[in-house]
């Protein structure tokens, strides 16, 4: 009698989107360039996108259907199989089992999961909350744990534990729910007097948000509670910046066998047609960065020191993008971290690695086994 010779299964990627933060689109989009880039012929792929009022769905495996057209931004709910069936995965460990549920049906399995793709950004899901049920299931997972995936998605604390191991941040200030629904004329006027120690304009943005959402140069005075209650309609607490004066440099951290290694480093240019890098010149404009940024060797070699610092200050696994300001007097600044950065064809992270050697489908492959290497629980 012959041996059976059935061959095994390939590893199993559910890549998980969308997501009820006001990113939502941009995990969409994040979501179908990893999707096109998956090896299909080394793993299959289930497709999981949350909706913006969090269930989750069955979608379509149409990475076509999920870039940025003529201005419009994609959404789950045009991707969904149905308009009430759900996906469920176990809490239960030992069963890594996801279920199909449907209003009158019977529940469908479809099947074991190896590893989760969180292609999510912002709140619901970058933030440490999805990171935490999959440790609850027991499924590996790319990118950043639990505690760093939240410190990596609140700018206050992110910045709090840089300066505790070093890391060069510039001036802020943080304005509490409370103290703005209670005594708004108090935190007025601690920005007014930030603002007289370092100057205007202030940067207001949402202390948890990300893809430069909800955030408002603010020139004077007279702009800044529009610019507070704009930052608040994506997170009720805030961040005030000061305006560093410099060039943009951006860096991605990727680990390897033997430890995170850094990228070139990127340049954003000054961009014309906006006051700022903000979510249109980003996504809707197409602005564009200079890679690898023509900064020397020197400073190249410093800013990738710095990146692979933040990366380690906060425990994050997987990649990082770091962000840094290089002031005039040829310092950096490190503004913040992106612990799940854009994966959209003109994100920067990507193309900063495809610049260092490693191709996008590479790029995706080394992320998914680097997390069906790694347990879940502590470690």
């Amino acid at each position: 009698m012959s041996e059976n010779t059935q061959s095994p299964r390939k590893p199993r990627v559910a890549v998980v989107f969308g997501g009820r933060s006001s990113e939502h689109a941009i995990s969409v989009v994040t979501a179908g360039a990893v999707l096109r880039a998956i090896d299909r012929t080394k793993y299959d792929v289930l497709p999981i996108g949350i909706t913006t009022d969090g269930r989750w769905a069955l979608t379509a495996d149409a990475p076509e259907r999920m870039a940025i057209a003529e201005r419009s931004l994609p959404n789950v709910a045009d991707l969904t199989e149905s308009e009430q069936g759900g996906v469920v995965l176990s809490v239960d460990p030992a069963n890594r089992e996801v279920v199909y549920t449907e209003p009158g049906s019977v529940p469908k399995a479809l099947g074991e999961v190896d590893v989760v793709f969180p292609m999510l950004h912002g709140p619901y899901g970058e933030d440490g909350t999805l990171q935490g049920l999959l440790e609850l299931s027991g499924v590996p997972y790319v990118g950043a744990g639990v505690l760093a995936s939240a410190v990596g998605q609140d700018k206050e604390y992110m910045k709090r534990v840089f300066t505790s191991f070093g890391l060069p941040v510039g001036p802020y200030e943080v304005v509490r729910p409370r103290e703005w629904e209670q005594n708004p004329a108090a935190a007025r006027k601690r920005i007014v007097e930030f603002a007289a120690e370092h100057g205007w304009p202030l940067f207001v943005k949402p202390a948890r948000g990300g893809s430069s959402m909800g955030i408002t140069k603010v020139d004077d005075l007279s702009g800044l509670d529009e610019a507070i209650e704009e930052a608040r309609r994506h997170d009720p607490k805030i961040l005030v910046e000061s305006l560093l004066r410099g060039r943009e440099i951006e860096c991605g951290v990727l680990e390897f066998e033997d430890g995170p290694r850094a990228s070139v480093p990127a340049e954003i240019p000054p961009v014309t047609d906006h006051d700022f890098y903000d979510f249109e010149a980003k996504y809707i404009d197409s602005a564009s960065g200079i890679v690898p940024a023509p900064i020397g060797d020197e400073a190249t070699a410093e800013v990738q020191r710095l990146a692979v610092a933040a990366y380690e200050a906060v425990s994050c696994e997987g990649l990082v993008r770091a962000d840094f300001f290089l002031t005039e007097d040829g310092e950096f600044v490190i503004n913040e971290i992106n612990t799940m950065p854009g994966f959209t064809p003109i994100s920067m992270y990507p193309r900063m690695w495809q610049e260092s050697g490693v191709s996008y489908p590479e790029l995706v492959d080394r992320l998914i086994q680097a997390a069906l290497t790694r347990s879940t629980g502590l470690r």
